[in-house]
């Protein structure tokens, strides 16, 4: 994969590298496959793959359970393949053993995952998050935004599918929102919204995938646990939202949800779609059991 000018048609030499400050840090980012901007910053050693015991994982079929290393050899940062079944790739060429990391650096593991190797600054750091953020997140909540939930849902749901892991989804829908909007207004809404986000985001496992679905509604993406694993934790989401104490300007807001949860592998589910209307039929009965309860979908 070697960068070519397009007017001229001549391979072009890869730029010197700058002479580092010792504050930068080393970091790969998503340029192509789930997760485009995702930032990763590397420390003494990560492996990468599609397994558990991956440090920096991503979902490619392409990709072993452990692809390739990333760690410090002297003041060097180098990539090895750890005998991975598609190899691994710098710049477009095969790696037969460790090779030095240089910023700008492509590399490439599986068929569509394609990380960028550079040293940022803390200021080359924070724009770069800014940037993130402002494409893949809710500006109010910070919680993912709904275009995001659509791709990563359905790359965790193909990736699941292929190798037969467990991947639930859980719908949270709060209740009786609009009398808040109504009685206190929107600016009061919004706190509560934004107090729910950043409590639920504080007890989901880094690996989860906490959205805002629309208005009131919220999202996650649990992979790798059973259906009843699934259905303790909606319960321990609706307790968590019962239990917390959102004031605003004097007034107390009183907040529960309802929660949908749904599992895949299931026979009358094939498609990511109908995993999201699995949940949405779960949430449903929630909302006609009572509201501020957890139901499963489990067709038989």
């Amino acid at each position: 994969m070697t960068d070519w000018d397009e007017t001229t048609s001549v391979a072009l030499a890869p730029e010197p590298e700058r002479e580092r400050p010792e504050r930068d840090r080393a970091y790969l980012i998503v340029l192509a496959g789930s997760g485009v901007g995702e930032m990763h910053k590397l420390g003494g050693e990560s492996v990468l793959g599609r397994g558990r015991e991956a440090q920096l994982r991503f979902l490619d079929d392409g990709i072993s359970r452990m692809h390739c290393r990333v760690y410090r050899d002297g003041d060097r940062l180098v990539v090895e393949d750890c005998g991975s079944r598609n190899g691994t790739f710098c710049n477009g060429e095969s790696i037969a053993g460790p090779h030095e990391l240089r910023d700008g650096d492509k590399i490439q593991i599986g068929r569509t995952t394609i990380l960028k190797f550079t040293y940022h600054d803390h200021l080359d750091e924070s724009f770069q998050r800014q940037m993130y953020d402002s494409a893949l997140r809710d500006s109010l909540t910070k919680a993912y935004n709904k275009r995001y939930f659509d791709e990563r849902l359905s790359s965790e749901f193909r990736f699941s599918h292929r190798h037969g892991e467990t991947l639930s989804l859980l719908l949270l829908d709060l209740d009786h929102f609009k009398p808040i909007n109504d009685q206190l207004g929107h600016l009061a809404g919004d706190h509560a919204l934004v107090e729910l986000a950043r409590r639920v985001q504080r007890i989901i496992r880094n690996e989860d995938v906490f959205a805002r679905y629309g208005g009131e509604e919220f999202a996650i993406i649990s992979r790798a646990i059973p259906s009843q694993q699934a259905l303790r934790f909606g319960e321990r989401v609706r307790a968590e939202i019962e239990s917390m104490e959102v004031r605003y300007r004097g007034h107390a807001i009183p907040l529960t949800a309802s929660v949908g949860v749904a599992t895949f592998p299931h026979p009358h589910i094939e498609r990511a779609g109908q995993l999201v209307e699995a949940a949405d039929r779960a949430l449903y009965a929630a909302k006609n059991a009572g509201r501020n309860t957890v139901r499963s979908w489990n067709r038989k």
